[in-house]
């Protein structure tokens, strides 16, 4: 956990001491980072539907893929439950 903190003070401790030398004005340099944040926030947006969109194209095959596997389970279970019936009702009558 110290290092964390540490990690976090040396990173804080460089962006101030990055700004202060900055060979730009202070105005320049905020309104450089107002437009690098407009852009990283539409950034993140575009990537946050990308994510989104993702998301719900991978549920939904998901979903497909269940109900697939699902039928596929029934299916085998009413061919073995007829199987075991047939074999049964043949040991029964003494055919088997």
């Amino acid at each position: 956990m110290k290092f964390l903190w540490g990690i976090l003070a040396g990173f804080a401790l460089g962006v101030a001491v990055g700004l202060l030398l900055a060979p730009q004005s202070g105005e320049a340099t905020r309104a450089q980072l107002g437009e690098q944040g407009v852009t990283l926030r539409n950034r993140s947006s575009n990537l946050t539907g990308d994510l989104r969109s993702r998301a719900t194209e991978l549920s939904q095959e998901m979903r497909v893929r269940a109900n697939e596997a699902l039928e596929q389970g029934r299916e085998i279970y009413a061919r073995t439950k007829d199987d075991l019936a047939e074999r049964y009702s043949k040991d029964q009558s003494g055919d088997l």
